[in-house]
């Protein structure tokens, strides 16, 4: 704002204010924000309702004051230094309550303390005078017992002398202005600290203070102590800024809490959610094909009810791979039956167009036209991905890090766990293996502990079980039982299969497996579903083409060279076989071969020589040009009836060569 006489400063500071020596005003910083702070400078507003203290911007805090809170003497010195004009000059209007309120609860906590402490000292002093003490007896006996000045507690009864009850509170809160000196620190020292430290390397304040210590000493300049660079940085720099440089934008999300989802709208396996964990534990899995031992962690495909929390299937295998899944969905339907939705995992295995194929939203992979719908679509089953490195977003998780404390601990793995991480490495780590047969045991004894601890605080089981909570839903809810198809159809599937060319058995991880009705699909391509831990079961055969279900084949296994019972089932099947096959054949009515032989049979016809255009007569010079002519056979090749001798050009003689000496 401008004025005819010259700069109109409208916001002062008190340091600025003192070094004005305005007339009304004292002349020292801190005796001016003393006045500020009895007179309540913070509170006051304007004609308008505007407030006439605003924050200071820049280093150090503090307050600027209007030029409408200074009293006349120092505003008229202003007008007479050309600083102001009386046209600038609006007058102040009282606070009202509900802006006093809304300066009270935007204070620190510490502020709001202090006031119902001096409220409370008052009050007390106001009980003494009603009881018939005198203002200045009950001043000292308040003061000795809360350790307050006689003159303080004056000082508190002017501020809420002829206020409203109502206003009592926020008018005694303290105004803290940050009136503190701050230490100075040079501008470019003060940006590379602040470039040094918001990095995403996240190096510490000494480390960033010490570099910045050694270059303002090259400079010759002297700075503050770290912890002044501390909390110039936190005052000035934004946390969500200070958490998106140096923690990425992770860190940002986390300063927001996490989404609270409830379950108890849902029931026993109307959810699931699956993933897989890699246990601390090192299991041996037999002798591999060199006869050294097969020696890793074991991964664990699991399956959970959201509702109950309890958990209903696993599979344990080498890999997390799309076997395992669908090997552990296969169990979960064949036990309990086929749920509503499934939350899954962002991993290869579970994106897998084997078992989410068709699924709306998938994180890996095309959908391409040709692609078979997945077991989830051809179920009925709704597909939700959780987000990526979300861990909160699966409840599995949990379940996880409890079996891993309980199980991965037990006493049966001593020697062969190995801590969660490198640097939790127990004394005997890698001292022995556990078999596969007892780590298997062992997890499923500690699973079924899992499901029947009481006491779980989750909101379906209330104090009580897994067990308990899921049969008292699933005993009250619609549950979708699979079907024989529906279990087929979980067995893993092995492609390019194709039938053998002499009797249509399938070849299976050495395994020959066959069926009579393999016969009409002689070497044509399968599609074979099968259980790959109990191979000695049928197997599930589809055509490869149409994907039609034909029938499933019993393994084929060797037999002793004198067993003569094998040798006899092998006789009876031949006769079956022989059979079966006579008694299609003769349901055919095939004719003999004379009738089909006469009914072929044609009485061959001498062809004709089709007519020509012309005809030309043959004409001879002489009897015996004739006589010869009629003497040579029609077809002389051309060779035969050439003169060489009077066809061929004569060559001129050549001189014979002789030898030319030097």
């Amino acid at each position: 704002m401008t004025t005819t006489g010259g700069l109109s400063k409208q916001w002062w500071t008190a340091q600025e204010l003192a070094d004005a020596a305005l007339p009304g005003l004292p002349k020292t910083k801190r005796k001016i924000n003393e006045q500020a702070q009895k007179k309540g400078w913070a509170f006051e507003v304007d004609a308008g309702g505007m407030p006439l203290a605003r924050p200071r911007a820049g280093r150090g805090g503090g307050l600027e004051y209007s030029r409408n809170l200074l009293p006349p003497a120092a505003v008229a010195e202003l007008i007479k230094r050309g600083l102001d004009t009386p046209a600038d000059v609006t007058p102040v209007n009282d606070r009202t309550r509900d802006q006093l309120w809304t300066w009270f609860e935007r204070q620190p906590a510490k502020v709001q303390d202090d006031a119902r402490d001096r409220l409370a000292a008052l009050t007390a002093i106001e009980d003494l005078l009603t009881a018939g003490h005198t203002v200045t007896s009950a001043s000292a006996i308040v003061g000795a017992a809360r350790k307050v000045g006689v003159s303080t507690l004056y000082e508190w009864r002017k501020l809420i002398k002829g206020v409203p009850a109502a206003e009592r509170l926020p008018r005694l809160a303290p105004i803290r202005q940050g009136c503190t000196e701050t230490a100075e620190i040079d501008p470019d020292i003060w940006g590379l600290f602040k470039a040094d430290f918001l990095r995403p390397e996240k190096p510490t304040w000494n480390s960033c203070w010490r570099r910045a210590n050694e270059l303002a000493k090259a400079r010759g300049i002297v700075i503050p102590c770290v912890k002044t660079f501390q909390r110039h940085l936190e005052r000035e720099t934004n946390p969500l800024v200070l958490a998106r440089l140096r923690g990425g934008a992770e860190a940002v999300r986390q300063t927001v809490p996490a989404l609270t989802r409830s379950v108890l709208d849902l029931h026993a396996l109307e959810a699931v959610n699956i993933d897989g964990h890699e246990w601390d534990v090192r299991v041996d899995f037999g002798p591999k094909a060199d006869g050294t031992p097969d020696i890793a962690r074991p991964m664990m495909v699991m399956i959970q009810d959201v509702y109950s929390r309890k958990v209903l299937a696993w599979r344990v295998g080498r890999s997390e791979s799309t076997g395992l899944v669908q090997l552990a969905f296969a169990d979960l339907f064949k036990f309990w039956g086929i749920p509503g939705h499934c939350v899954f995992d962002n991993g290869r295995a579970f994106a897998s167009r084997w078992i989410t194929g068709g699924a709306t939203y998938r994180f890996r992979g095309k959908e391409m036209p040709g692609d078979p719908l997945g077991l989830m679509a051809s179920l009925g089953i709704k597909v939700h991905f959780t987000t990526p490195y979300r861990g909160q977003s699966k409840p599995i998780e949990r379940a996880f890090g409890d079996l891993e404390r309980n199980v991965g601990t037990h006493p049966a793995f001593a020697g062969a766990y190995t801590g969660r991480s490198p640097l939790h490495k127990p004394e005997n780590y890698g001292s022995r293996a556990a078999p596969i047969g007892q780590f298997l045991e062992v997890v499923s004894q500690g699973i079924a502990e899992h499901n029947a601890r009481d006491n779980r605080r989750t909101e379906a089981a209330a104090g009580r079980s897994f067990d308990i909570a899921f049969e008292e839903s699933y005993r009250a809810s619609v549950i979708t039982k699979a079907t024989d198809a529906d279990l087929r159809m979980a067995l893993l599937p092995a492609d390019k299969v194709r039938a053998d060319k002499r009797n249509g058995s399938v070849s299976l991880f050495g395994n020959i497996y066959w069926s009579h009705f393999l016969v009409d699909h002689i070497g044509k391509p399968l599609t074979v579903r099968f259980d790959p831990e109990n191979l000695h079961m049928p197997v599930h055969l589809y055509e490869r083409a149409t994907g039609i279900y034909i029938g499933s084949a019993d393994i084929q296994e060797a037999a002793g060279f004198f067993d003569l019972e094998a040798a006899k089932r092998k006789a009876k099947l031949d006769a079956d076989v022989r059979r079966a096959s006579r008694e299609l054949a003769s349901k055919l009515a095939l004719a003999d071969a004379a009738t089909v032989a006469s009914a072929y049979a044609r009485t061959p016809e001498t062809p004709e020589a089709p007519p020509a255009a012309a005809v030309r007569a043959v004409r001879t010079r002489g009897g015996a040009a004739a006589a010869v002519k009629a003497a040579e056979p029609t077809a002389r090749p051309l060779i035969d009836r050439l003169n060489l001798e009077t066809l061929a050009p004569q060559r001129a003689a050549r001189p014979a060569l002789r030898l030319v000496e030097d």
